[in-house]
């Protein structure tokens, strides 16, 4: 994996390459609580559009310091008094960069801790799969400071949550965390440890997967949550056509038939 990160140098991003596939790609500005700037954008617009390419089975993306994010570079956005068109284009770039994320096909496991907070919780939600710790809050607190939402909440946080919940974040700055995070589908699991740790060990299991599955997995559902029902079915039997076919398949398959393969077990999760 040495010819990655040769060829990909960042500034805030930090990425380590696993010889399983695994790559773990950090958010390195601590002292900013992890917010992000249009520098990081940028990187996470390279990051996620060549990842698929450079040989990536799966994704963790983790944080530095106490907090995964705190959303938009408050102070770069006060400090560059952008024009509502320049501004425009820079949610352009965080939608780019979340599209890239979420229909890459490639699985994107967020280990959040702390604020997950604005923009913050934009970038987690274009994750496949999050995992919180006992320190994970969850906030959307645009109506206090004058703003709304660009990043996409409005697409995923909604779809998570619902459109009520999202409404109710943004104009009291209700915030949320614990269990009760879970239970409304702000993440899939909560730990008491290390949330880098699971997030890892998922990443680890979605990475022994075929590409291709993953790759349907992690980019198909998505793209089929856009259309109606009608078009969706008809997409869905396309992919599968390909899917259940591939040649590298036949091996687990057979596995599977004459009884050597792992079978499903209440305790596998």
């Amino acid at each position: 994996m040495s010819s990655v990160l040769n060829f990909l140098r960042f500034t805030n991003l930090d990425l380590d390459t696993r010889e399983d596939g695994v790559w773990v790609v950090t958010l390195n500005r601590p002292a900013k609580r992890n917010a992000l700037d249009a520098a990081t954008i940028e990187e996470l617009v390279e990051l996620f559009s060549t990842a698929p390419r450079r040989g990536a089975r799966a994704m963790v993306l983790t944080a530095a310091g106490d907090h995964f994010c705190a959303g938009l570079d408050l102070i770069e956005h006060h400090d560059a008094d952008r024009s509502p068109a320049d501004f425009m284009h820079l949610c352009m770039r965080w939608h780019e960069a979340f599209n890239k994320m979420e229909y890459g096909g490639v699985p994107v496991i967020a280990a959040l801790k702390g604020a997950v907070v604005g923009g913050g919780l934009e970038l987690a939600s274009a994750a496949h799969v999050r995992v919180a710790d006992a320190t994970t809050y969850f906030a959307l607190p645009e109506g206090q400071r004058g703003l709304f939402t660009g990043g996409g909440a409005t697409i995923r946080v909604a779809d998570l949550i619902g459109k009520a919940r999202m409404i109710d974040m943004m104009l009291t700055g209700r915030v949320y965390h614990g269990q009760e995070a879970i239970d409304v589908g702000l993440a899939q699991y909560r730990v008491e440890g290390s949330s880098f740790d699971k997030a890892l060990e998922l990443a680890t299991r979605a990475a022994a997967n075929l590409p291709l599955t993953n790759f349907a997995i992690c980019s198909a559902i998505s793209h089929m949550q856009n259309m109606s029902s009608f078009d969706a079915a008809y997409a869905e039997a396309v992919v599968a056509g390909v899917v259940n076919t591939q040649p590298a398949a036949r091996e687990r398959l057979a596995a599977f038939a004459d009884k050597t393969a792992a079978r499903v077990r209440p305790n596998a999760g």
